[in-house]
């Protein structure tokens, strides 16, 4: 499924919509700030990791039967989340 038109973007993730519209893509950037915001730089893989750490809380969260958004992931640095 490709990512459609930007809905949101934070500090840390981008949301895109889907072609379905019950999906979101959520994309986790590399970008990282301090000292609210005055300093800004960019940690190569963080957005991967944040992916990760994020897969792992909620599948394990379903698996003890704690309904989330979580669908699965899309790539190294993206996952699918029910809008």
């Amino acid at each position: 499924m490709k990512k459609g038109k930007k809905l949101y973007e934070g500090k840390a993730k981008i949301i895109y919509a889907t072609s379905d519209k019950n999906l979101v893509i959520q994309y986790f950037k590399d970008d990282a700030t301090a000292f609210n915001n005055l300093k800004k730089s960019t940690i190569e893989g963080k957005g991967v990791l944040n992916n990760r750490i994020s897969e792992h809380i909620l599948t394990n969260l379903s698996q003890i039967g704690i309904k989330n958004h979580f669908e699965k992931t899309q790539y190294e640095r993206a996952n699918y989340q029910v809008s």
